[in-house]
């Protein structure tokens, strides 16, 4: 089930940052745990960060600890990814998915709706 919207993506330089952005028009976000994967070419998807709902606690892949930032603005029912000191390994097509059932930690999640991601590429 796709209903989630990111965006941010693009084309960046290695040590550069960039902010993704995942809205959606028709489901709130707030109550909800919120992640972002990623999928690199030829490799399995992997979860980089995760918040809960409330944004009370959060996780993130030991790849991305330091770098990584996530974070949720419920006003603008919006999660942001804000990645810094970007990698040429950080180059993947982004994903955000939602937990269709409210309240529930990362780590007991079911990621059951998803975005059609956007790619970050991190090149010089």
């Amino acid at each position: 089930q796709l209903q989630l919207e990111e965006s941010g993506g693009g084309l960046v330089q290695p040590g550069g940052s960039l902010r993704l952005s995942c809205t959606d028009s028709g489901f709130t976000l707030d109550a909800h745990a919120i992640a972002w994967f990623r999928q690199a070419p030829g490799k399995g998807r992997e979860r980089v960060s995760c918040i809960s709902a409330g944004g009370h606690t959060t996780d993130y892949a030991d790849s991305v600890k330091g770098r990584f930032t996530i974070s949720r603005d419920n006003a603008q029912n919006t999660v942001y990814l804000q990645m810094k000191s970007l990698k040429p390994e950080d180059t993947a097509v982004y994903y955000c998915a939602a937990d269709p059932f409210p309240y529930r930690l990362c780590s007991n999640a079911d990621f059951g709706r998803w975005g059609q991601g956007t790619q970050v590429t991190v090149s010089s």
